[in-house]
Order: structure tokens, then sequence, then C-alpha cells
């Protein structure tokens, strides 16, 4: 059975358990998101885009 999860999902769970189990501060995970957004409209975006992209097919290619 494959399972497919949204990039998005994964982070914002991610960032909910660490709010909750490690202390994370609302401000640090609010700037984090900022950081996210000005990364989003930078110059830098296209090469994370195709980081992220190349990522999930090499993951998504491994046999169990």
């Amino acid at each position: 059975m494959a399972l497919s999860i949204s990039a998005v999902v994964l982070l914002a769970i991610i960032v909910f358990l660490l709010i909750k189990k490690s202390g994370l501060k609302g401000g640090h995970a609010v700037v984090c998101m900022l950081l996210g957004f000005y990364l989003a409209s930078s110059t830098v975006a296209p090469t994370i885009s195709d980081l992220t992209t190349n990522l999930a097919s090499m993951i998504g290619s491994i046999k169990f």
C-alpha cells in the first residue's frame, strides 16, 4: 500500500510535535514560516524545489 502525503502536511505535523514535545515556541515557528515564504519568493526557490523533487523521487524509488 502506497502512502502519499503532502510535504506541507508533513512539515506542519513536525512543527506541531516540536511545539508540543520539544519546547519550540510559537514565535519560533512563525519565524520559520516567514523564512519559508521569503525563500519561496527568492531566486533560490527553483533550486530548492528541484532538490526536494529529486530527493522525494529518490526516496520513492526505494524498494522494501
